[in-house]
């Protein structure tokens, strides 16, 4: 089906687009654009050079997406944000996009990101996810897939949230924090197992037991290293085991404790 686009829209003539998508009034397409089918632009809705978008999204009044990089290294490279498919983007969302560093910014898809929260550039956003209003996160933060995080949350650069995660309001960290688990009070610390989250997606309660046994063996003791090799020794390490050893192994900022 054709494009329904609005006279008071902006679209450049360099611009790709597919099929059957909506463009409001005032929203402004750039050159070096391509989007696919279905995607839904309610009104002022801006959609910046390099803007790669999938299908079946919904972006409404007063988005931004692949927006200039707020980084003073950002030297004018063509780098790109790629938005997957079935996304709500909700009021006023900024998602920049990358730089020399990753050269992309990436949101995958099914996710709902709420009102004023903001990607900056080189982020990698999974799937499924949830994020709260007027959160943000710094440049080459990656968040994993069906992590939950609430409202005006603040994310340190580099840092790494683990999948199903469900993280307080006004938490803010500079410290990865690890898959399956609540974050939250003040300070953001450990506040055990995101049990609802978990059954929600189909976890079994053997499954969660071994999760919990996992982090109660992890956080037992003072190194993290120390706990790490007390779960290979006397677990069976399960594709989620393999996930929590993965993610804290290779974290960069330190583990939420």
């Amino acid at each position: 089906m054709a494009n329904q686009i609005s006279p008071m829209a902006y679209v450049h003539p360099d611009a790709k687009i597919g099929d059957n998508n909506i463009i409001g009034p005032f929203c402004y397409i750039d050159a070096d654009v391509i989007i696919g089918d279905n995607n839904k632009m309610q009104n002022s809705v801006t959609l910046n050079q390099g803007t790669r978008m999938g299908s079946n999204n919904e972006i409404f009044p007063g988005a931004s997406i692949s927006t200039k990089p707020q980084d003073l290294k950002y030297r004018g490279e063509a780098t790109i944000c790629e938005i997957g498919d079935n996304n709500s983007i909700r009021e006023s969302v900024t998602i920049s996009r990358g730089t020399a560093s990753k050269g992309k910014t990436k949101v995958g898809s099914n996710n709902l990101l709420m009102e004023n929260m903001h990607i900056a550039h080189d982020c990698v956003i999974g799937n499924y996810c949830i994020i709260g209003n007027s959160t943000k996160f710094a440049g080459e933060v990656v968040v994993d897939d069906f992590a939950i995080i609430s409202a005006e949350c603040l994310f340190h650069q580099f840092t790494h949230i683990g999948g199903y995660v469900m993280i307080q309001g006004g938490s803010r960290t500079s410290q990865d924090i690890p898959p399956y688990v609540i974050a939250g009070k003040e300070p953001i610390r450990f506040a055990g197992l995101n049990l609802v989250g978990l059954r929600r997606r189909g976890f079994s309660n053997e499954t969660i037991a071994s999760i919990r046994e996992a982090y109660n063996k992890i956080y037992a003791k003072g190194i993290l290293k120390e706990g790490i090799q007390e779960v290979k020794d006397t677990m069976e390490v399960t594709k989620e085991i393999q996930y929590i050893i993965d993610f804290i192994e290779t974290a960069q900022r330190g583990i939420l404790r």
